[in-house]
């Protein structure tokens, strides 16, 4: 992944309290990770560093939409999306990313890359299953949904002529069954 200068937050210079960053998402961020599933994106990320003496807290923030193709007909719809994520960052002997809330970073570092971090909250937010809203409500027409109902309508024909056409002789061995 190339580092992006966008992303590094040079921590050393700040001041001790909360300092807000703001970062506007599109496709371009996630072609850096190779991750191609979204058609286009438009996310609002907020990022609050409160700076102490000894680490720093980072609370992110992302609202916005991500184009995908619907699991269910294909169809391409803008899906929102929201999330949330803390993490904590402490200095210590070397780098350590190994829990998911706190990161550890060596001593004598001046700099954090948020693009990683990000990304991760993101990719994370948006559901493993996709359904348009126009599935969910009956408004949405596609020619998938509707060979889909009338192979649903052809199926229930079948299953009831095959019910219909059941030999006499298997009527009367039920009945010996029932007549007990």
């Amino acid at each position: 992944m190339s580092k992006t200068k966008e992303f590094l937050i040079p921590f050393v210079g700040l001041k001790l309290g909360k300092h807000h960053f703001e970062y506007q998402i599109s496709n371009v961020f996630f072609e850096n990770f190779d991750y191609d599933e979204f058609q286009s994106s438009d996310i609002k990320v907020s990022l609050v560093l409160d700076k102490k003496s000894n680490m720093m807290e980072l609370d992110f923030k992302h609202k916005g939409t991500v184009n995908v193709p619907c699991d269910l007909t294909g169809e391409d719809f803008d899906l929102p999306i929201k999330g949330k994520m803390k993490l904590i960052v402490r200095f210590g002997d070397e780098f350590n990313n190994d829990n998911e809330e706190l990161l550890i970073l060596p001593h004598g570092e001046h700099e954090i890359d948020v693009a990683q971090y990000i990304y991760e909250m993101i990719a994370l937010s948006v559901p493993l299953k996709r359904v348009h809203p126009g599935v969910k409500d009956g408004s949405l027409q596609t020619e998938a949904l509707t060979k889909l109902k009338e192979l649903t309508v052809k199926e229930q024909k079948e299953e009831s002529k095959q019910e219909e056409d059941i030999d006499p002789r298997w009527d009367k061995l039920k009945k010996l069954l029932t007549d007990k």
